[in-house]
């Protein structure tokens, strides 16, 4: 049975980040808010989570195409290729945002994300998912949790996604409504390219 943690969107107490944090790190599956849709994320770093969470998204982990979700662009570096100025001023001035920027992956990547030639980076402007991070000292691979009503893509309220997962994932974090609408997906390993429309408009930023 999943924990619910409640946190405040604007003032996260600091006692339940911790309790996040210490489920992930024990290699839990949680699900959180964004400043788009609630994501179901785990630690990158923990290899046993990144098997579970692509059994729950039905997919092997090897073809699986989980985003990173970072709080800041300082872990950049460490899974995608240098790049160059240009792309980095797009990033700086989107990020953080709803935006999820396709780039080429380094091959320092966590062992889970091995052979992938391209990566997801994801960095919410949302307190709790920044303040996930910065405490669990490196990013969580996540995935947004759909609906299968083709009306409502995806789950808003917390205690219906609660009901939904319980015995699923760890912990449900209720942060308030979220959003029914995704990033926008932005390939940036060669130029720019919208791979799908979302929340935010890349061209605002160009």
């Amino acid at each position: 049975m999943a924990e619910y943690i409640r946190i405040h969107p604007e003032n996260p107490q600091e006692k339940a980040i911790d309790q996040v944090v210490k489920i992930l790190k024990d290699g839990g599956l949680v699900i959180y808010p964004s400043d788009t849709v609630y994501g179901l994320g785990c630690d990158i770093t923990n290899q046993k989570a990144m098997e579970k969470l692509a059994r729950i998204k039905g997919v092997k982990l090897d073809k699986a195409q989980f985003s990173i979700v970072c709080n800041d662009l300082s872990h950049l570096s460490n899974f995608t290729l240098p790049i160059d100025n240009g792309t980095f001023r797009i990033l700086k001035r989107a990020l953080p945002g709803p935006f999820t920027f396709v780039m080429n992956a380094s091959k320092n990547l966590p062992s889970s994300y091995k052979g992938k030639k391209t990566v997801g980076i994801r960095v919410p402007d949302h307190l709790i998912p920044q303040l996930i991070v910065e405490k669990l000292g490196n990013p969580i691979a996540s995935t947004s949790i759909y609906d299968e009503d083709e009306v409502i893509e995806y789950t808003t309220d917390p205690e219906l996604i609660y009901e939904k997962w319980d015995n699923l994932v760890d912990a449900v974090v209720d942060s308030g409504y979220g959003d029914n609408v995704a990033s926008t997906v932005v390939d940036m390993t060669d130029g720019v390219e919208v791979l799908r429309e979302g929340k935010g408009n890349i061209e605002d930023y160009l």
